[in-house]
């Protein structure tokens, strides 16, 4: 006995593997900002979120607690900064620890991500929009931070399979 609407292809999609976006918070790290920026895997698409503040004790953790909360992601991405020649930059330090209390904090992967041009790509960005009438206000350095994060996390998204 035949089903109505039960076609040879009706029942491929129970056969294939459901792809599940994995959601990720990125982190360009800074002594004095953090950008923030958040994508999917299924989209492969980053957008830049907020900044918070770096004071001299630490990062803002209460701040970044809200955006951990607000988003729910499964993975973190905090970029390493590296120089020109491929040494470590002289934040890299710093980004390693601030990686390694994001990781104890949230119990996340953390996947890290070579940063170097990524500001500067960012800052390009932000000068071509408001160039262009995109972007009504000014470029502050905050958005450069996140814009930042937003290039940062599009490098990793790519790179995933």
């Amino acid at each position: 006995m035949a089903l109505a609407g039960r076609g040879p292809h009706q029942g491929d999609s129970a056969r294939r593997p459901r792809v599940k976006a994995r959601l990720v918070l990125a982190f360009d790290f800074g002594l004095k900002r953090i950008g923030l920026a958040s994508g999917d895997t299924l989209t492969r698409s980053a957008a830049p979120r907020a900044t918070v503040p770096h004071h001299i004790d630490g990062p803002d953790w209460p701040a970044i607690d809200r955006e951990v909360r607000a988003l729910g992601p499964d993975v973190l991405v905090v970029g390493a900064p590296y120089n020109d020649d491929g040494t470590p930059g002289s934040l890299a330090a710093s980004a390693d620890a601030f990686a390694r209390a994001l990781q104890l904090r949230y119990g996340l992967t953390v996947d890290r991500i070579d940063e170097r041009y990524s500001s500067t790509a960012a800052a390009s960005l932000l000068r071509e929009q408001r160039a262009s009438g995109q972007r009504k206000r000014p470029v502050g350095k905050g958005d450069i931070d996140s814009a930042a994060a937003a290039v940062m996390l599009a490098s990793w998204l790519e790179q995933q399979s």
